[in-house]
């Protein structure tokens, strides 16, 4: 006679977890690494999508204005501001406990306000950021880079690239 020895396994259910839209409305505030410009002051709003429960990808518009400090010889733009649309695209990764995260953007920025026919109107943007998100709040720190932009160097001649540090802070939802 035979005898055998039958045992079930145990499996764990996996739950599949649900990609989702989410919303972002935002205020920015900064300062500026660059001549002639000193602080920045924005609003955004972002659309994410969850790739799953670590990786999402993002869009990114809103309005940003960057504040003269200093323009003598910064040609035609004496005391004139900056004022930036941007559009970006984006990746956010949550490294630490699902709510900090590292995420990176680039797009374009669309200068809008007080420009003249010697500066670009659009310039390449890039922006790293560290953030913290919880259900309804999003807090990060960024630089933002407008690679085409100008800029007074400390030598007092003209170049280019223009780049800012920054907060945002920001109510998210679930759509």
């Amino acid at each position: 006679m035979f005898a055998s020895n039958v045992e079930a396994q145990e499996t764990k259910e996996v739950k599949n977890y649900d990609q989702s839209f989410r919303l972002g409305v935002g205020a920015n505030a900064g300062y500026s690494v660059n001549d002639p410009y000193k602080l920045s002051l924005g609003a955004d709003v972002r659309g994410q999508y969850d790739l799953s429960k670590r990786y999402s990808l993002t869009l990114t518009t809103g309005y940003t204005n960057l504040f003269v400090s200093k323009a003598e010889g910064f040609t035609g733009q004496e005391g004139k501001d900056l004022g930036i649309i941007p559009a970006k695209a984006g990746f956010k990764a949550f490294v630490w406990n699902d709510q900090f995260y590292v995420m990176g953007e680039a797009g374009a920025a669309f200068a809008v306000s007080n420009v003249d026919n010697t500066r670009d109107k659009t310039s390449l943007l890039l922006s790293p950021s560290l953030g913290y998100a919880t259900k309804y709040i999003d807090i990060s720190l960024n630089y933002t880079h407008y690679n085409h932009f100008d800029r007074l160097n400390s030598n007092g001649s003209l170049g280019r690239g223009v780049g800012q540090v920054g907060v945002r802070l920001a109510y998210g939802f679930e759509l």
